[in-house]
């Protein structure tokens, strides 16, 4: 299983999470503080995970008889999971009181789903891939329907369950096929034997419906009908949770599989279906946001123009696209959290203030939390000196590397149109103002988390090169 102590040591994030899991169980059961003990619990747990991922990140290793990778970007992946799930669980602390949903399995779902998407990171193997997969998406289907007082929450999370099971039934059948023409589940002979496995159509048959039920989970166009139906009906930190985390391993599982696309001509086959989601995508993504009233669903169809952006670097299969997709993973996680945890804060007890008009006047009202919601719409759409400028800056020039200059010309086009639907809330904010008054009520945890996002966000715009060197050196 183990060779040596060091490969324990390498797996050891994903060993605080299963083991942390069943910890919070046994506070669950047997003491009556759960309620006060269960999220500092959680918060401590995801910030060792994350911080031992980053430490020991050059530690690379393949264990669990070639069955799991650790170090190298596996261990980023992890590092943008754990401290990601940081985030959310601040942000939930006082959200989840507000409505009063606490439930004490909340935070052991959420839990559950960070050890899913760390599976899914560190697969070798395309039944570890599956695996990640269903133990972070059972785990999403419960999450959404969280608030089980409100009819949304419970419709969310049944559109959630009957899409995902869908796309999960084409990323099984694909399995199979890539299983039957490659005689292996193992990702290590799969990317090895690449070339010579495409001359089989079993095999391109495989993996197109892999690709297409991972578009499903990326929230690509056209498989994208279930986001902002979900944004809007779970929980705000939910629905954080769901565009970044949800979003993050997904990728993840996609390049872990695929990684021979990245390292030769073999990857040209698929670049054709790869290019026109991703151009889909980010239009219709960017389009339909301008004509939302709700900021929720308006961040839903955000979150589909960004599948689109990542999938030209998918598209441009070079060295260059995968380190720039990890990069823009880690820059829009935090973008992401940051923007649906103020959403979070100024929401009513009844989903009141999530109209985008609610915001006028904020900047008088609430100057932080206008200033930092500023600077997370700026980053949003790719503005400098922010993470997510340099985000789509590496993807663009991987995809010019790879003789797609169309793609992205498209893609420059596409954040020209999502220019506007950010914007429009910072003019609001500081140049209309208000039409109703709301009591704000602002809480420690959650700024802790919201500032911690924007800090990240703007260190990422200021340093983007500490990460894209960290990230090439393992790839």
């Amino acid at each position: 299983m183990f060779n040596n102590l060091q490969e324990f040591f390498n797996v050891l994030p994903m060993v605080i999470i299963g083991s942390g899991i069943i910890i919070s169980l046994l506070i669950e059961m047997y003491s009556k503080k759960s309620e006060l003990i269960l999220p500092w619990f959680s918060v401590i747990m995801f910030l060792a995970a994350g911080l031992h991922s980053l430490y020991y990140v050059g530690d690379v290793s393949i264990v669990l008889q070639n069955m799991l990778a650790t170090g190298g970007n596996v261990n980023v992946f992890n590092a943008i999971f754990t401290l990601g799930a940081a985030v959310v669980t601040l942000l939930s602390l006082d959200y989840i009181k507000k409505y009063g949903m606490y439930f004490g399995e909340y935070y052991i779902i959420l839990q559950t789903s960070v050890l899913g998407m760390m599976l899914m990171a560190g697969a070798k193997d395309l039944f570890v891939i599956f695996l990640g997969l269903e133990i972070m998406s059972v785990s999403f289907y419960i999450l959404a329907g969280m608030n089980r007082k409100k009819a949304g929450a419970n419709e969310a999370s049944l559109k959630y369950f009957l899409l995902g099971a869908f796309a999960t039934g084409f990323i099984v059948y694909g399995i199979a096929l890539i299983y039957g023409s490659a005689h292996t589940t193992s990702i290590e002979f799969i990317t090895s034997n690449f070339t010579e496995l495409t001359k089989n159509l079993l095999f391109i048959a495989g993996v197109l419906l892999f690709l297409i039920g991972f578009s499903f989970k990326i929230a690509a166009f056209p498989f994208h009908m279930w986001v902002p139906d979900v944004y809007e009906g779970s929980p705000t930190t939910v629905a954080a949770l769901f565009s970044t985390g949800g979003k993050a391993a997904a990728f993840s599982a996609i390049i872990a599989t695929l990684f021979a696309l990245f390292n030769g001509p073999s990857g040209n086959l698929f670049t054709p279906y790869l290019a026109v989601i991703s151009v889909l995508s980010m239009f219709y993504g960017s389009i339909v946001a301008i004509a939302q009233t709700n900021i929720k669903r308006m961040l839903a169809y955000s979150s589909i123009s960004h599948a689109g952006y990542l999938a030209i670097g998918l598209a441009a299969g070079n060295h260059d696209a995968v380190s720039g997709v990890i990069f823009y993973l880690a820059a829009y996680t935090f973008m992401n959290l940051g923007a649906f945890g103020i959403i979070s804060l100024l929401e009513g007890k009844d989903e009141t203030n999530l109209d985008i008009n609610s915001y006028a006047g904020l900047g008088n009202k609430k100057p932080l939390l206008a200033g930092l919601l500023a600077v997370l719409m700026f980053a949003l759409a790719g503005l400098p000196p922010f993470g997510g400028f340099f985000g789509k800056y590496y993807i663009f020039v991987a995809a010019i590397k790879s003789h797609l200059t169309w793609l992205a010309v498209l893609g420059v086009l596409s954040s020209a149109i999502s220019v506007y639907f950010y914007l429009r809330i910072v003019v609001l904010m500081y140049f209309k103002p208000s039409e109703n008054d709301f009591a704000i009520e602002t809480n420690n945890n959650a700024m802790i988390a919201i500032v911690f996002s924007v800090l990240l966000v703007i260190l990422l715009g200021i340093f983007p090169g500490t990460l894209i060197d960290l990230v090439t050196k393992f790839i």
